[in-house]
């Protein structure tokens, strides 16, 4: 067995049980209170008004073109990934962030059960970004959204970031109903959420912590690559996007 050395970090004081629970249940209030006013922002998005995109839009799928209308697979709602791109660029140099949170969208039965289809909507050519996701081994529904697609679904929003946008299906009509970016997309997340639980937390800068807490570490991309890539690669996954670049 392998002996793992790790260097001493600050830690909190010690206390006795009666003194740690009495701490841990003046936090829970205010845990409450944040779930509540979650509840309370999560009823005022599904009051939002909604606003009809042409549903006729061109993807680009596995088996060729198809329409934004298809792409909900018959269901009511979509929610579409919006996956940042690099074309002609290797594995190794895609979207660390992207990466990161589509990893962690696995078992969609969650999602169909209520009548949603999840997909992604990659921002870049079809063929290679598909490889990728083969890489990548997901299994979610994957299409390519050319230029024009992109500029007529994220109208008033920035071509090449990250987005989730959920959608209505009412018949032959699709309806945009909710939007968020940047670090609204942590929404796909169970990682940085189950960290937030532990004494060091994410152990990024920006987080408020005590002096001599853990910070400064990267998760998203590590050795120059995304995270993820590495148990990927270790399974004999081929990282080759067919760009001529490895």
């Amino acid at each position: 067995m392998t002996n793992i050395v790790r260097n001493e970090v600050a830690a909190p004081n010690v206390v006795d049980r009666n003194t740690f629970q009495e701490q841990l249940d003046a936090l829970r209030v205010r845990e409450k209170a944040h779930t509540h006013e979650g509840d309370s922002i999560a009823a005022a998005r599904r009051k939002l008004p909604m606003v009809e995109v042409e549903a006729t839009t061109s993807l680009i799928g596995e088996s060729g073109p198809v329409t934004l209308l298809e792409a909900f697979q018959g269901r009511r709602m979509l929610i579409a990934y919006y996956f940042m791109w690099h074309a002609g660029r290797p594995a190794a140099e895609q979207c660390e962030g992207c990466t990161w949170v589509t990893s962690q969208v696995r078992d969609l039965s969650y999602f169909h059960v209520r009548d949603v289809t999840y997909s992604v909507f990659c921002q870049g050519p079809y063929e290679e970004s598909a490889r990728y996701r083969d890489f990548m081994g997901w299994e979610m529904p994957w299409y390519s959204a050319p230029l024009d697609s992109l500029e007529a679904l994220l109208v008033g929003r920035r071509i090449g970031m990250m987005h989730i946008v959920c959608y209505l299906r009412q018949e032959s009509k699709v309806f945009e109903t909710y939007w968020t970016t940047m670090r609204g997309v942590e929404a796909m997340d169970n990682s940085y959420r189950l960290l937030d639980l532990t004494i060091y937390g994410r152990q990024e800068a920006w987080e408020d912590s005590p002096d001599g807490w853990l910070k400064g570490k990267h998760f998203t991309r590590s050795n120059g690559r995304p995270t993820p890539q590495w148990s990927r690669l270790k399974a004999g996954n081929s990282d080759d996007l067919g760009t001529g670049r490895r």
